[in-house]
């Protein structure tokens, strides 16, 4: 840590979060429930609430907390939803998520990984969360449509296969680009039209 003391939680919250116009209650609210440092690695837990992604096993990493923060919050979630998430990673978004909604099915590609996320989410009392291990975009399809869509991982282009997954009045937020250059993208389907909204840039691992 270079002599610098560790972040705290709340000052995650407020410096990071906060002050950077994240402004809805809910999320605050599950961010201050869910202890980020239970999902990061041991041998990095002084840099948890840090102001960058993390690295975790299989090539994978814990994005920015502000980056699980504006993506949640633009989902706008109301608390009834049924959520899709690809890419669960270390279960860190897949907390927040479960905290904000009624069901969360989340798919993970590393075996490895999904294999931690159990027992860290059951240490929570979070059990409104079904795990999946396999591709993102189909493992789950049986259960379409999804009131809000979030993945973790970016395409180099829109998935058809997600939108068609997205129920009316539905939210998608992911990114999408190469290596080299990504955004946010927001997708709504509302009327029977599909709109694309295009956000900040970004870097995520590419969807496999």
């Amino acid at each position: 840590m270079n002599g610098r003391r560790p972040v705290s939680g709340e000052q995650m919250i407020q410096e990071q979060l906060v002050s950077r116009g994240i402004a809805d209650s809910r999320v605050l609210e599950a961010f201050h429930s869910v202890p980020r440092e239970l999902f990061v690695p041991p041998t990095i837990r002084d840099a948890a609430f840090e102001d960058n992604p993390l690295p975790l096993s299989c090539g994978q990493t814990i994005s920015q907390p502000f980056i699980v923060a504006y993506m949640t919050q633009a989902l706008r979630l109301q608390g009834d939803e049924k959520v899709l998430e690809i890419g669960t990673g270390s279960g860190y978004q897949t907390a927040i998520l479960a905290k904000l909604v009624r069901l969360v099915y989340s798919a993970e590609l590393e075996s490895d990984l999904a294999g931690e996320v159990p027992a860290r989410l059951a240490a929570l009392d979070i059990n409104n969360v079904v795990l999946g291990v396999g591709n993102g975009l189909t493992v789950f399809a049986d259960q379409a449509p999804f009131d809000a869509i979030l993945s973790a991982a970016a395409p180099v282009s829109l998935p058809e296969e997600l939108v068609e997954q997205l129920a009316e009045g539905g939210r998608c937020i992911l990114p999408i680009g190469g290596s080299d250059l990504q955004y946010l993208w927001l997708i709504e389907r509302s009327g029977g039209r599909v709109v694309k909204t295009r956000l900040e840039p970004v870097r995520f691992v590419p969807l496999r």
